[in-house]
């Protein structure tokens, strides 16, 4: 037989049995089909799957999925990315758009996005946009891939990137144009020549997803290069100290001493004592106010932190931006805001409700990671190409994910001034909270914002007869 008439002989088997399987495929999902809604159409609901599907509506697949891995495991779990929780956010504001009463930008004229950083300092740090790239460990958290990536895309976007309370990478200092070092509450990195190498060092008190509690890693869980890392002894644990307010206040002079003038900041978490919180910050006398709501995420932290404490982000902004002009301190003190914050939107509304810029984490990690994701996809996580823990870290390209960053972060950018231009304006400090209102009745209250659907008295309006 020739080989010709072989491939045919082999390609029409091929082909029936192609076709038997997917005949035989379409028969059995048709019997199953017809079996399981069978029995949920007749079984009553003490027998019936339904009551799962009932029951987990109105708990949520999520707290079903919790209860088991406590009832498993008898400890604190740890929820990685943020609560799940809707909470009164940013998607309830809108801007007014420019239109004739206002006229929009023409489209030859230059917006500017430039923020500077600690405008009364002696060397404030000046960045391209109001974008910064929020603090993530090290070690604790990410992959040292992870950090060369976010390092090296913020500094070709023009922005700067934050060390997190983990250890500082050299090779991140030299990728990062500006680097935002924070001074955590475990006991590595404490070298004033490590902060000496620092564009803005932040004073890390807690956070909005697991408030200002310390915690512990166990050295089971600490490998020899993390052990390096954090300059620890074999089989010495890791301590995360609570936060110590007396210490705090100390801890600012001595930063300023050592750090010729770069901008001391502090960020914590937003709660109900937030002026008392900002107060002693202020006497304290730090540069910035990097402040978090409990939308925000961090690698892993008890449910009941992300979800039961703090206050969201837009209340939280709002009361620190009122707080501030009435101690006389808004343009004396930047304020950093962030807590699920995702859209180039939501940072112009922080912006406009009195943020000086905003910081991102878990959507920097997701525009990092882009398509690298697939390299853990569909059997894991995507993370696990990023933490440090992860089983797909070493696959992880940090220089393709430094591109896929910097790209997000220049396109972000680039559609705040298209709003901008919307507004009528031409550049950032412009933006202020006259350009938004409010469609939520909840969200108008929180903010001191009209409400876009109640009639608003005329403001500024010319007469119809001076028009013509």
């Amino acid at each position: 037989m020739s080989s010709i008439s072989k491939y045919l002989k082999y390609l029409g088997l091929g082909i029936i049995g192609t076709t038997g399987a997917i005949a035989a495929s379409r028969f059995a999902i048709k019997q199953a089909t017809r079996y399981v809604g069978t029995q949920l159409m007749n079984d009553d609901y003490e027998h019936n799957l339904l009551e799962f599907y009932s029951a987990a509506k109105r708990v949520g697949l999520q707290t079903i999925a919790e209860t088991n891995l406590r009832a498993e495991f008898g400890k604190t779990i740890e929820r990685p990315l943020g609560s799940p929780r809707q909470l009164t956010h940013f998607d309830d504001l809108m801007f007014r758009t420019a239109v004739l009463s206002k006229a929009p930008t023409p489209i030859t004229c230059e917006v500017d996005t430039t923020t500077v950083i600690g405008k009364r300092c002696k060397r404030p740090m000046t960045l391209s946009m109001p974008i910064i790239v929020s603090g993530m460990a090290a070690g604790l958290g990410l992959s040292k891939q992870a950090k060369y990536a976010l390092a090296k895309g913020a500094a070709i976007a023009g922005t700067a990137s934050n060390t997190g309370e983990g250890p500082v990478l050299p090779f991140e200092r030299r990728l990062a144009k500006n680097l935002i070092i924070q001074y955590g509450r475990g006991t590595w990195s404490k070298d004033p020549a490590v902060f000496q190498q620092a564009d803005m060092i932040e004073i890390h008190l807690g956070q909005g997803a697991s408030a200002s509690i310390g915690y512990i890693i166990d050295s089971k869980f600490i490998d020899e290069e993390l052990r390096k890392m954090l300059e620890l002894q074999p089989g010495e644990r890791a301590i995360v100290e609570s936060t110590d307010p007396k210490r705090f206040r100390r801890l600012v002079p001595y930063l300023k001493e050592i750090s010729d003038g770069i901008p001391i900041g502090c960020k914590f978490g937003f709660s109900d004592h937030l002026e008392e919180d900002i107060d002693i910050a202020l006497e304290a006398g730090v540069d910035i106010l990097a402040l978090e709501g409990s939308q925000a995420a961090t690698k892993g932290a008890p449910p009941i932190l992300s979800d039961d404490f703090g206050l969201p982000t837009i209340i939280g902004l709002t009361r620190a931006v009122k707080h501030l002009k009435l101690r006389g301190m808004k343009d004396k003190v930047d304020l950093i805001v962030s807590g699920g914050l995702f859209t180039p939107g939501h940072f112009l509304k922080a912006i406009a409700l009195g943020a000086d810029a905003v910081y991102i984490g878990s959507i920097a990690l997701f525009a990092m990671t882009h398509k690298q994701v697939f390299k853990s996809l569909p059997w894991e996580p995507p993370t696990q190409v990023v933490w440090y823990s992860g089983k797909h870290k070493n696959r992880f390209n940090w220089s393709e994910g430094a591109k896929a960053l910097s790209r997000f972060l220049i396109a972000c950018n680039e559609e705040i001034k298209e709003g901008i231009m919307a507004l009528g304006k031409t550049s950032i400090k412009e933006v202020d909270r006259n350009d938004l209102v409010a469609i939520d009745p909840k969200a108008a209250k929180i903010c001191d914002l009209p409400l876009a659907y109640e009639d608003i008295p005329i403001r500024n309006r010319t007469p119809l007869k001076d028009l013509e």
